[in-house]
C-alpha cells in the first residue's frame, strides 16, 4: 500500500486522517511484530519517510529515541534497523539545503543517543563475552549503529561528531583486533557478525581518512597499524572478502592523500604491501575458478564490467594505482621481480601453474593504467611499464598457444580490451585476426571477451588512433561472422550480448561491402533468432543489438535505393505481425521503430500491408503503455508524411490521440509532433475543421497545467502553423474562439517566452512562423495588435542574439515519468533507425535573419509608411542595430 499510494502524484488516493494514523501506529506496530513481518514494516516506515520526513512527521525521530530506551534488543534491533534504512538515503542524495537541514534535525535529536547506546552496547559485549545467543543480538546492534553512523557521516562531517571523535574512533579500534570464536562461522562462504562489524568499521574510518583527514590526522597511525595486522591475519576464505576490502580501500584513502605519503615511501614498507597484501590478494582463488567455470557471464560481470567493485582483487587494485601516484617507478620496478617470478614459475608448469600467469598480466594492468575511459579504455598508462613488449612476450603467445588455460586465454585478451587505445595502433590492428579466430573458441568467457574485444577497437577513433577502416576488418570478415553464428549454438551463448553486439558493429563498419547475398542470409538468420527469442525476451541487451542489426542492415541497404526495402518487408512483416498478435510487450516498440524507419525510407505508394496495419495502430491500448509512445508516435507520423490523402479518414482519431496525449505532462510533446506533422502534411480543407477544437485544447491544457515544456511546444506549434497554413488564419483561428485572445498569445506568450525556445531547427521554425505573423498577418498592423507589433519583434531579434533562457518558475513541479500500475516495457531508442530533425522551411528559408530583412521590405512595401515609424519608436538599443545589420545582410539600404 505505501509503494503504491503514498506519494501524491496528482491525485490523493489517501485520506489525511489514515495517513495520519498509520504514521502514528505503524512504528508500535512494526516493534512488536515477528522479524519477517518488522522488516516488512521497516521499509514502509522508510517509503513513508521519504515522502513525510521531517516536515510532516517531526515526532518520528524522537519516538524512536523513546525505543532505544528499553532494554529489549528486539525492539532496539527494529528501530536501529529502521533508522539505518531511513539514513541510508543520504550517502547517495545530490547535496542541498533541505538535506542538510534534514541531517541535522536528525543528528541534534539522534546523534548522542546513538553514541549512548554504541557505549552502552559495547560495554554489554563485554559482560556477556562468552553468551552466544547474546553476543548475536548484541553484534547485530553494533553492526547497523555502524552503519548508522557512516551514513550520517558521510555527505559532510557534523559538528556533533567532530566533537565526539574520541568516543567513537577509540572503541572501533579494538572492535578491529577483537576475537572470539562463538562470533565464527563454519562455512567458508558465510559472514559472521564480527566480520561485519569490522568491515563496516573499516568502511567508516575509510570516509574519515579520505574526506575529513585532518579531524581524523590524530587517530590515524592506531587504525593503520591496526588495519595492516588485521590484513596480514586473515585468511583467503571468501567470508572475509569484504572485510577484506574495505581494509585494502582504508590503506587507499589513505595513500592516496598527499600528506600520508611518507607512510608509503620506505621501499621496504613497498615490499612487505606488495609482497603479503596485494599479490595474494591479486592471485584467483578457487572460488574465482568455479565462478569461471559455473557461471561465465557473472564471471564476465565482475571482471570487464566492474561489478567487483567489493572484491579484493579490485580493492588491492586501486591500491595499486595509489601507490603508484606516490611512488610510482619503485613500486614498478618492486612489481616487476613478482612478476619475474610468476612468469617464471608458470614457464616451469604451465599446466598447474597457469594461475601465476594470469595473476602476472592482472597486476601489470593494475600497474599501468593511470587513467581511462569506458570508450576507449586506457588512455593514459605507466611510463615504466613496456605495453608493447609485454604484449610481444607474454600476451600474443596467449593468443595461439593450443594449451593455454581458458581464464589466461581470456586475461590475455583483457589485456586488449584495456590498452587497445594505448598500444601501437599497427599492434592492436593485428590483434583483430588472432582475435577472430578466439570469437570460435567453446569457451563461453574466451568468446565473449575475443568479441567484445574486436567491438571496442572497431569503435576507437582518437587523434593519434585513426578509426578502424573496412579495409581492415575485410580479410577476416568471414570467420568474425562464421565464428559468431558457430558461438551462439553453445550451450549457454544463444543469447550472448557480446556476441551479438559485435555482429551490430561488424554490420554498421562494413555495411557500404556487403553483398546482396550476405545481407539475405543475415536477415534470415537474424530473423530465425527473433523467433527464438520471442518465447522468453530474457536478455534485454541481447534483444536490442538484434533489433540494432536489423536498422543498420536496413539503413545501409536501403538508403538511396529505396527499391531494396519491399525485400526486407517480405521477410520481416510475417516476424513483426507474430510479435504484434501475440504482443510481445518487450518487442513492440522496436518494431514501431523498425517500421517507421523503412516507412520513412519508401519513395512509392504505401504497400497494402502498411495500411491493413494502420487502424490497429489507431487502438487506445496500445497508447496506455509509456513504452510505446515515442515509437507509435513516430510511425504515425510516417505514415501522415507518406500518404496525407490515405489518412484523412482517420484523422479524427488522430486528434484523439492528441487529446490523449496533450493532457500528460510526460507526454505533451509526442501531441504536438503529431500536430506538427498534420500541419505540415494534411490538407488544409481538412484541417480547418477541426482547428478551433485543437486550439480550445491547448489552451484548456495551457490554464490547467502550464509547463516550460508545453509553452516551448505550443510557441513553435503555432510558428509552424503561421510558416505553413498562414499568419492569419492563426490569428483568426485563436480569435474565434475569444476576441483578443491573440493579443494575449502574442505578449504572454510570444514575447515572454521566445527565449526560452531550444534546438537549431525549433528556432529557424519559431523565427520563420514569427516573422510570418509580423509581415503577413494584416490584423497585427491594423488598429486590433498593432501596439505588440515592435515588442514582438524585439523579442524575434533577442532570440537570434541572445542565448537561451533555461530557467523555469520556481513553483513549477513537471514530473518526468507518470506512475502507471502495473508493468510498463521502457522506450530504448535504436541508434541506427534514429530519425534525422527534418527542416520544413529548407528549400524555402536559408537564414532567418536574412529572410526576417526580406520579409519586412515586403511588408513596408505593401504598407508604405507604417513599419519605419513602429520601429524607431519601438526598437531600442542593441537591437535596433542588430536589425541595420540584418537588412545589409540583405542588401536593402531602407524599408518604404
Amino acid at each position: 500500500m505505501t509503494k503504491r499510494l503514498w506519494r501524491i502524484d496528482g491525485e490523493d488516493k489517501l485520506h489525511a486522517e489514515d495517513r495520519n494514523q498509520v504514521k502514528t501506529l505503524i512504528v508500535d506496530l512494526m516493534l512488536n511484530s515477528p522479524e519477517s513481518i518488522q522488516r516488512q514494516l521497516s521499509d514502509s516506515i522508510t517509503i513513508i519517510g521519504a515522502e513525510d520526513f521531517p516536515e510532516n512527521w517531526p515526532n518520528l525521530i524522537n519516538g524512536m529515541v523513546e525505543k532505544m530506551k528499553t532494554k529489549n534488543f528486539h525492539v532496539i534491533n527494529g528501530v536501529l534497523q529502521t533508522a539505518h534504512s531511513l539514513f541510508k538515503r543520504y550517502r547517495y542524495e545530490m547535496r542541498s539545503d533541505e538535506l542538510f537541514t534534514e541531517i541535522k534535525f536528525v543528528i541534534e535529536n539522534f546523534g548522542e543517543p546513538l553514541t549512548q547506546l554504541f557505549e552502552e552496547t559495547l560495554a554489554l559485549a563485554e559482560q556477556h563475552a562468552s553468551d552466544v545467543t547474546a553476543l548475536k543480538i548484541i553484534f547485530n546492534s553494533l553492526v547497523t549503529i555502524a552503519k548508522c553512523f557512516y551514513s550520517l557521516n558521510y555527505q559532510d562531517l557534523p559538528e556533533f561528531f567532530e566533537d565526539n571523535m574520541a568516543r567513537w574512533f577509540p572503541r572501533f579500534l579494538p572492535l578491529l583486533k577483537l576475537q572470539n570464536k562463538l562470533l565464527y562461522t563454519d562455512d567458508a562462504e558465510e559472514v559472521g557478525l564480527l566480520e561485519m562489524l569490522k568491515s563496516q568499521v573499516c568502511e567508516n574510518v575509510a570516509l574519515y581518512a579520505q574526506k575529513y583527514d585532518e579531524e581524523f590526522a590524530p587517530f590515524l597511525p592506531g587504525f593503520v597499524e591496526t588495519v595492516w595486522e588485521l590484513l596480514l591475519s586473515t585468511s583467503q576464505e571468501v567470508k572475509y572478502d569484504l572485510l577484506v576490502s574495505n581494509a585494502i580501500k582504508f590503506l587507499t584513502s589513505v595513500a592516496e592523500r598527499p600528506q600520508y605519503a611518507e607512510l608509503f615511501s620506505n621501499e621496504g614498507t613497498l615490499k612487505n604491501i606488495c609482497e603479503k597484501v596485494l599479490v595474494p590478494n591479486m592471485k584467483l582463488r578457487e572460488s574465482d575458478v568455479e565462478l569461471f567455470e559455473d557461471n561465465p557471464f557473472q564471471y564476465i560481470r565482475a571482471d570487464v564490467e566492474g561489478s567487483d567493485a567489493e572484491t579484493r582483487r579490485r580493492s588491492a587494485s586501486d591500491f595499486v594505482r595509489a601507490l603508484c601516484k606516490v611512488k610510482e617507478q619503485s613500486v614498478s620496478t618492486i612489481f616487476s621481480n613478482y612478476l619475474g617470478n610468476l612468469i617464471g614459475e608458470y614457464t616451469k608448469d604451465p599446466v598447474n601453474k597457469w594461475i601465476d600467469k594470469e595473476a602476472a598480466i592482472y597486476i601489470v594492468i593494475s600497474l599501468a593504467v593511470k587513467t581511462k575511459t569506458e570508450r576507449h579504455g586506457a588512455t593514459t598508462a605507466n611510463t615504466f611499464i613496456s605495453l608493447s613488449d609485454f604484449y610481444q612476450n607474454q600476451i600474443k603467445v596467449e593468443l595461439t598457444n593450443p594449451n593455454c588455460h581458458p581464464i589466461v586465454r581470456s586475461a590475455a585478451i583483457k589485456y586488449i580490451m584495456t590498452f587497445r587505445s594505448t598500444l601501437p595502433r599497427e599492434i592492436t590492428v593485428s590483434t583483430i585476426p588472432l582475435l577472430a579466430q578466439l570469437i570460435g573458441e567453446k569457451n563461453i568467457v574466451v568468446h565473449s571477451y575475443a568479441a567484445s574485444a574486436i567491438e571496442k577497437i572497431m569503435i576507437i577513433k582518437l587523434p593519434n588512433f585513426a578509426a578502424l577502416t573496412p579495409a581492415e576488418v575485410a580479410p577476416c570478415f568471414e570467420v568474425v561472422l562464421s565464428n559468431l553464428f558457430s558461438s551462439f549454438s553453445v550451450e549457454g551463448s544463444a543469447e550472448n550480448e557480446y556476441l551479438m553486439k559485435l555482429l551490430m558493429r561488424s554490420v554498421s563498419l562494413m555495411k557500404e561491402q556487403l553483398p546482396p547475398p550476405l545481407v539475405e542470409n543475415l536477415i534470415a538468420a537474424l530473423t530465425g533468432k527473433l523467433a527464438e527469442i520471442c518465447k522468453n525476451p530474457s536478455k534485454p541487451h541481447f534483444n536490442h543489438y538484434v533489433f540494432e542489426t536489423f536498422s543498420c542492415l536496413i539503413r545501409g541497404t536501403c538508403t538511396g535505393k529505396p527499391e531494396k526495402i519491399a525485400g526486407f518487408e517480405a521477410v520481416l512483416f510475417p516476424a513483426f505481425q507474430d510479435i504484434l498478435q501475440k504482443d510481445v510487450t518487450e518487442f513492440i516498440p522496436y518494431v514501431f521503430q523498425v517500421l517507421s524507419m523503412m516507412l520513412e525510407l519508401q519513395n512509392r505508394p504505401i504497400p497494402g500491408q502498411y495500411m491493413a496495419l494502420f487502424p490497429f495502430l489507431l487502438s487506445p491500448q496500445l497508447w496506455e503503455r509509456p513504452g510505446s509512445i515515442p515509437p507509435l508516435t513516430r510511425l504515425i507520423q510516417a505514415y501522415i508524411e507518406k500518404n496525407p490523402d490515405g489518412i484523412k479518414d482517420s484523422v479524427n482519431s488522430i486528434l484523439g490521440i492528441f487529446q490523449k496525449l496533450i493532457a500528460s505532462r510526460s507526454n505533451d510533446h509526442f501531441g504536438f509532433y503529431l500536430l506538427n506533422t498534420m500541419v505540415e502534411n494534411v490538407d488544409r480543407a481538412v484541417l480547418q475543421t477541426f482547428l478551433k477544437s485543437v486550439f480550445s485544447l491547448l489552451f484548456q491544457r495551457m490554464q490547467s497545467s502550464k509547463t516550460t515544456k508545453f509553452m516551448k511546444n505550443f510557441i513553435v506549434f503555432m510558428s509552424l502553423f503561421a510558416g505553413k497554413i498562414g499568419a492569419q488564419l492563426l490569428i483568426d483561428t485563436i480569435d474565434s474562439i475569444q476576441q483578443g485572445l491573440f493579443g494575449m498569445v502574442v505578449e504572454k506568450i510570444f514575447i515572454a517566452e521566445l527565449q526560452k525556445i531550444a534546438g537549431e531547427t525549433e528556432r529557424k521554425i519559431t523565427a520563420v512562423g514569427v516573422t510570418k505573423i509580423l509581415t503577413e498577418g494584416p490584423a497585427m498592423l491594423n488598429d486590433n495588435y498593432v501596439h505588440l507589433w515592435a515588442g514582438l519583434l524585439n523579442a524575434l531579434v533577442h532570440m537570434f542574439e541572445e542565448g537561451v533562457d533555461t530557467s523555469t518558475p520556481q513553483d513549477e513541479h513537471f514530473i518526468e515519468i507518470e506512475d502507471t500500475p502495473g508493468y510498463t516495457t521502457a522506450f530504448n531508442q535504436l541508434v541506427f533507425a534514429t530519425k534525422k530533425p527534418l527542416d520544413p522551411f529548407a528549400g524555402a528559408v536559408a537564414n532567418p535573419r536574412v529572410h526576417l530583412a526580406e520579409s519586412l521590405k515586403k511588408a513596408s512595401l505593401r504598407y508604405p509608411g507604417k513599419l519605419q515609424p513602429l520601429i524607431q519608436s519601438g526598437v531600442k538599443g542593441p537591437a535596433i542595430t542588430k536589425l541595420q545589420e540584418y537588412l545589409l545582410s540583405a542588401n536593402i539600404a531602407s524599408l518604404s
